[in-house]
C-alpha cells in the first residue's frame, strides 16, 4: 500500500476529472462502497443500512452508493448532516431508488446491519463541531459495524490525528489512493481494513512518500545459503547487550541475531557465560576489541548506563560497519546526536517515544513527520516503534509497517528485534529496508505466537523461524 499528502491527491484527480465524464468517479467510488457494503454485511436483499451524509463528495459517494443497495432490496436511511447543504444529484438519485431521509435520533435507536460514514472527507482537520461529534460518539456506540468513506470522520487523512470524537471504522473504503493517515497514528486504529478503489490518479502523482512493505519485497530481501557458503560469507553480526543485572536482554537479542540470515554471531559483553550457555554456537567475548571482525553490530539492550557501557558504545560507533543502537545506548546518546551524525557507516536508530523524546524532544501527532525530522538530524534510518511503527531514512523516505500487533507490548519484545534488524544489516540488507523488513518480521513473529495464547519474548524466537521459511 502506497499513501500520498492530501494536497498532492487533489491535484491528481482534478487533472483526471478534467479528462473523463463529469462525475464518473464518484459513480466508480459509490459502486466500490456498496459492493464492499454487500460483501461485508453477507448479504442484500432485506438488509438495513444507515448514511450519515456530510456536505462534500465523501456525502454524494454515499448518496450514491445507498441508491444501488436500495435497488438491490435493502432497507436504506439517511442522516443529512450537512447543516442544510447536500450533494443535490446524489440525493435526487437517492430517494428516486427508495432511500428514506431520517432525523439523527435514528442513530443508534433502529435496527441496522452497516452504518455507511460519509461526514467528513479528506479536507477536514481538526476536532469535529459538536452536532458531528455526537452523531459519530451514537454511531460508535451502536451495534452495527461502520464502513467509513476515504477516511473515518475524524481522523486526520494526512498524520492519523484523532483530536476528540473519530468513527471507529471496521472496513475503510479509499477511492484513489491510501491516505497516510489511514496508515500510522490513532488513524491506522480507527480505519480497521482498508480496501484502495483504482482512479487513476497514480499516474498523476509523484514517487509515493510514504507506503507499506509486502511479503514478497520481504521474502526478496532474505539470504538462503548456497552451495559456496560458509559462515564467514554469509555475514557476521556482533551483539553487545546485557549485563549482570540483564543476562536476559543479551539471550534475546543473540537469540534473534542467530535466527536473522547470518552464518555467524560474535557477543560482547558482560553476560557472555548466560549467552554461551544459553547458545553454545556464539563466539562470546567481555569486550568489543575482543570479539573480532562483523559486517554489522547492534548495541545497547540492558547494557545499563555505567562507565563502561558508554565506552564500549563508542567503540562500536567508531567501528566502519552498520551498526543499531537500541534501549540504552540511545539512553547512553541523549544530548549528543551528533554523535551519530558524525558517522559515515549507517546506523539505525530505534527509539519508543520516550527515548525519541530524549533525543529528538516529543513525538508530535504527526508520527510520520516526527520520525523524517529525526532521520535528517541525525543522517540515521529512525525506526520509530508504535502500533503502525514508522520508519524514515535521512533523505525522506518512510515506510509504515503493516504487520503490528499488541501482542508486542511485552518485556523483551524489542530486544528481539534489535537482534533481528543488526542480523539482517549484516547479511548486506540497505539499512533503510533491514529496519523495515525486521519490524514486518518481527510483528508477523507475534502474530504467530499470538496464535498459541499470550504473548513473551521468548516466544517471538520460537516463531520466527516459521516466518521466514513462510517468506523464503
Amino acid at each position: 500500500m502506497r499513501a500520498w499528502p492530501v494536497e498532492e491527491l487533489k491535484q491528481a484527480e482534478q487533472r483526471v476529472m478534467a479528462t473523463v465524464p463529469d462525475g464518473s468517479l464518484m459513480q466508480r467510488a459509490a459502486h466500490a462502497i456498496a459492493q464492499a457494503a454487500v460483501e461485508y454485511i453477507g448479504f442484500g436483499y432485506g438488509a438495513q443500512v444507515l448514511l450519515l451524509v456530510g456536505a462534500g463528495d465523501n456525502g454524494g459517494d454515499a448518496l450514491y452508493a445507498g441508491a444501488r443497495l436500495a435497488r438491490r432490496g435493502m432497507g436504506v436511511r439517511a442522516v443529512l448532516a450537512g447543516g442544510g447543504r447536500v450533494h443535490a444529484a446524489g440525493l435526487a438519485a437517492f430517494r428516486s431508488a427508495g432511500g428514506r431521509v431520517v432525523p439523527a435520533e435514528d442513530v443508534g435507536a433502529a435496527p441496522c446491519d452497516l452504518i455507511v460514514d460519509g461526514l467528513l472527507g479528506i479536507g477536514a482537520r481538526g476536532p469535529l463541531r459538536d452536532s458531528l461529534a455526537g452523531l459519530v460518539r451514537a454511531a460508535n456506540a451502536a451495534s452495527a459495524p461502520i464502513l467509513a468513506v476515504d477516511v473515518p470522520s475524524g481522523v486526520d487523512p494526512d498524520t492519523g490525528e484523532v483530536a476528540g470524537a473519530a468513527i471507529r471504522a471496521h472496513l475503510t473504503v479509499c477511492p484513489g489512493t491510501a491516505k497516510i493517515g489511514l496508515l500510522v497514528g490513532a488513524g491506522r486504529i480507527h480505519a480497521g481494513r482498508v480496501v484502495l478503489v483504482p482512479l487513476g490518479l497514480e499516474a498523476e502523482l509523484p514517487p509515493p512518500p510514504v507506503a507499506e512493505l509486502d511479503d514478497q519485497t520481504v521474502g526478496d530481501l532474505l539470504t538462503v545459503p548456497g552451495p559456496d557458503d560458509d559462515k564467514y560469507t554469509r555475514g557476521v553480526v556482533g551483539v553487545v547487550a546485557g549485563s549482570a543485572r540483564y543476562p536476559g536482554a543479551a539471550q534475546l537479542a543473540v537469540g534473534a541475531a542467530r535466527l536473522g540470515g547470518v552464518g555467524a554471531v560474535r557477543y560482547a559483553g558482560h553476560a557472555a557465560a548466560a549467552v554461551s550457555t544459553r547458545y553454545p554456537d556464539v563466539l562470546v567475548s567481555e569486550t568489543v576489541s575482543g570479539a573480532g571482525r562483523v559486517q554489522a553490530w547492534t548495541v545497547g539492550p540492558g547494557l545499563g548506563d555505567a562507565e563502561q557501557a558508554g565506552a564500549e558504545l563508542e567503540v562500536v560507533l567508531a567501528s566502519d560497519v552498520p551498526v543499531l543502537v537500541d534501549a540504552d545506548g540511545l539512553n547512553l546518546l541523549a544530548g549528543r546526536v551528533e554523535r551519530i551524525a558524525s558517522r559515515t557507516a549507517p546506523t539505525v536508530l530505534t527509539p519508543h517515544d520516550r527515548e525519541f523524546a530524549r533525543l529528538f524532544g516529543d513525538v508530535f501527532a504527526d508520527r510520520v513527520g516526527s520520525a523524517r525530522r529525526a532521520a535528517a538530524e541525525s543522517g540515521a534510518v529512525v525506526l520509530l516503534k508504535g502500533y503502525a511503527t514508522v520508519i524514515a531514512a535521512p533523505d525522506g523516505r518512510v515506510l509504515v509497517n503493516p504487520t503490528g500487533s499488541p501482542a508486542l507490548s511485552t518485556a523483551g519484545s524489542g530486544d528481539v528485534l534489535s537482534g533481528l534488524i543488526g542480523s539482517l544489516l549484516a547479511t548486506g540488507v540497505d539499512p533503510f529496508l533491514a529496519a523495515a523488513a525486521g519490524a514486518y518480521l518481527h510483528g508477523l513473529a507475534a502474530h504467530r505466537a499470538a496464535e498459541l495464547g499470550p504473548v513473551t519474548a521468548p516466544d517471538l524466537l520460537d516463531a520466527l523461524p516459521g516466518v521466514f521459511a513462510d517468506l523464503s
